[in-house]
């Protein structure tokens, strides 16, 4: 069996010493600024938000295109003439980018593609659960490793609380009248992942340091997350003393591992700055 070689989007958000550390192939989505067309990666978070602050627009976001995963799947091959390649990729209900993949994937042999119906930590989660199985497991055959990976993509949850209804509005995921009134009642809505799309499904009110805890506190009432390992996202701006609180309540919870990773430029143009959210997997 040649060997196995993970990849993924920007739009996970993976920090770059887990992507070097295990060898995860990651390919760039897009960030469109003032007409100009941006890898991810390649445009600093403090620009976008500079960038709005300034002229109170909020760039878009494109997936990645076809042309983009057949050079990736190229390269990975070209660097690894033997392997199999397992994409692990963003949710196809909120992006063409899966779509794109597929069709690239056709050019090849020994790949294979999983929707992980989720973006940011949740789609981290899921490709983070893939390379620890397999390097617990070097001899899994490569679709028992694939079926357990979709087994845990609909018990993969994540949760956040944008910091930002500008950049929601802009997203289209809040509608003005929802604008509106959740910025006159300091109202921040909490996004999740149902089935692959992305959904307003609670209200809090307050300061963020309130409703993140509340958060934390009521997704792990909901959810019985797996206490072997926990993702924390945040966006540029979130204050360290509620970092520093829900570390401290997740040692309560009894979390071994916690992970913190930070919103790239593409995920921060829907999340605004000072967001904050949670992934992990289902027991």
């Amino acid at each position: 069996m040649g060997r196995i070689i993970f990849s993924t989007e920007s739009g996970a958000d993976l920090p770059k010493d887990l992507v070097a550390k295990h060898n995860i192939q990651v390919v760039p989505m897009h960030v469109i600024m003032d007409g100009k067309d941006y890898l991810d990666g390649e445009l600093s978070v403090e620009e976008v938000f500079d960038y709005h602050h300034r002229t109170k627009k909020i760039p878009s976001t494109a997936a990645t295109n076809e042309h983009e995963y057949h050079d990736l799947f190229t390269r990975i091959r070209e660097e690894y003439p033997k392997s199999i390649i397992i994409h692990i990729g963003y949710t196809s209900k909120a992006s063409a980018s899966f779509q794109s993949a597929l069709i690239a994937a056709e050019s090849f042999t020994d790949i294979y593609l999983i929707d992980a119906l989720n973006v940011t930590g949740g789609l981290g989660a899921v490709v983070m659960y893939a390379v620890q199985l397999l390097e617990e497991n070097p001899t899994i055959e490569t679709e028992e490793l694939i079926e357990k990976v979709e087994a845990i993509v609909p018990k993969t949850r994540l949760a956040f609380i944008p910091g930002s209804l500008d950049f929601l509005r802009a997203g289209g995921r809040v509608s003005n009248i929802a604008y509106i009134s959740g910025a006159l009642l300091k109202i921040k809505p909490c996004i999740e992942l149902k089935e692959g799309k992305l959904v307003s499904t609670k209200k809090y009110r307050g300061n963020m340091s309130t409703v993140a805890e509340k958060l934390f506190r009521d997704y792990l009432n909901e959810y019985n997350i797996d206490r072997q390992q926990l993702y924390l996202l945040f966006s540029i701006g979130l204050e360290e003393s509620i970092k520093k609180r829900i570390d401290q309540i997740a040692i309560e919870e009894g979390f071994k591992n916690v992970k913190w990773m930070q919103a790239g430029a593409m995920i921060s143009t829907h999340a605004g700055p000072g967001g904050f959210g949670i992934a992990g997997i289902e027991r």
